[in-house]
C-alpha cells in the first residue's frame, strides 16, 4: 500500500527506525533486548505519530538473519497503521526475509529496493545487502534499477533511504566495512538533473550528520537497539545502551528535516510558552 496522496500544502512525515537487529525472543545482543527497544520506540510513534505517511527502517533489521526473528519483527509491526518500507543490511539474509515478508516490493532481481513519488518527489529504497559481506555492495544490476529510477523521477529531487552510507564517515570501526562501489553510487545520485534532498542511511549506530564534497547532505539514524559510545579513532569501540530511539523526517515546501526521538527521558520541567518576538 502507498503512502495517502500528499497535497501540495501537506507535511510529508516519515518516522525512521535504524539498525533494530532482533533475535529469537527472550534473546539479548550486547547487552541489549532489541525487542523490548523495538516494542517502546513503535509504541511511542504509534501515540505521538500515528498521522505519519510512512515507516522506514533502514536495514539490519535483524542480528542473525533467523526466520523466527523475522516472525517476530512482522508481529511486531502488524499493528503498524500505516505503510511500511523495510529495507536489509548486512546483518540481515535476503531469502529469509523475503520469505517472512513475501508482499514487500523488489525488482526484478530480487533486490530489496523500490520506489515511491510524492509532491516532494521520488523516494528511493535501495538495497546494498550482499550475503557474506559486512560492507555494501551496490554493483552494476543495482546501478540500472538506479538509472531507471532516477530517469523515472522525471527531473524531480530524490530522498535516497540505504543501509550502508555512501559517504565517508569518518570512524576508523567502519573504515573497510563501508559500501564497496568505488563511489559509484554517490556519482550517480550526484549526476541526477533534479537534485538529492538527502540520503538517510543506518549501519553505523551513532549519529551523524554531514555534506559532500559536492553538497549533497546526508544523516544516519542513531540504531534503536545497542548503539557505539561515538568514538571517530577506535577501531575497537564500545557497544552501550541508551533509550529506544527514532527519527521524524519531514518532507514539504521548505524542504527537509530530521528530528531525533528518544522514549523515556526525564522530564525535569516544563518550558514556558515563548510569544515572541
Amino acid at each position: 500500500m502507498p503512502p495517502r496522496p500528499i497535497r501540495k500544502d501537506d507535511t510529508l512525515k516519515i518516522i525512521q527506525i535504524t539498525d533494530t537487529h532482533l533475535v529469537k525472543p527472550g534473546r539479548v545482543v550486547n547487552g541489549v533486548d532489541p525487542e523490548l527497544q523495538l516494542r517502546r520506540a513503535l509504541d511511542d510513534v504509534l501515540v505521538r505519530h500515528a498521522d505519519a505517511d510512512l515507516l522506514v527502517i533502514t536495514g539490519d533489521l535483524c542480528n542473525d538473519g533467523e526466520p523466527e526473528a523475522y516472525a517476530l519483527l512482522r508481529e511486531i509491526l502488524s499493528d503498524v497503521p500505516f505503510p511500511v518500507r523495510l529495507m536489509i543490511g548486512n546483518h540481515d539474509r535476503r531469502p529469509a526475509f523475503v520469505d517472512a515478508f513475501p508482499d514487500h516490493p523488489v525488482d526484478r532481481h530480487g533486490y530489496v529496493q523500490s520506489s515511491v513519488d510524492t509532491v516532494y518527489g521520488r523516494l528511493l529504497f535501495l538495497d546494498t545487502h550482499e550475503a557474506g559481506t559486512i560492507g555494501g555492495i551496490y554493483g552494476a544490476d543495482r546501478l540500472a534499477w538506479l538509472d531507471d529510477a532516477l530517469a523515472g523521477a522525471d527531473g524531480h529531487p530524490v530522498t535516497v533511504f540505504v543501509h550502508h552510507p555512501p559517504v565517508h564517515d569518518g570512524l576508523a570501526h567502519f573504515r573497510h566495512i563501508g559500501l564497496h562501489d568505488d563511489g559509484a553510487l554517490l556519482a550517480r545520485l550526484a549526476a541526477h538533473a533534479g537534485g538529492v534532498r538527502h540520503i538517510v542511511f543506518g549501519h553505523i549506530h551513532v549519529p551523524l550528520a554531514g555534506t559532500t564534497a559536492g553538497g549533497i547532505a546526508f544523516s544516519s539514524g542513531q540504531s534503536c537497539a545497542h548503539r557505539f559510545i561515538t568514538d571517530l579513532d577506535a577501531p575497537d569501540p564500545w557497544w552501550t545502551g541508551g533509550n529506544p530511539c527514532y527519527r521524524i523526517l519531514m518532507l514539504d515546501e521548505h524542504g527537509f528535516r530530521a528530528y531525533g526521538a528518544e522514549v523515556g527521558e526525564a522530564r525535569l520541567a516544563q518550558a514556558e510558552i515563548c510569544a515572541g518576538p
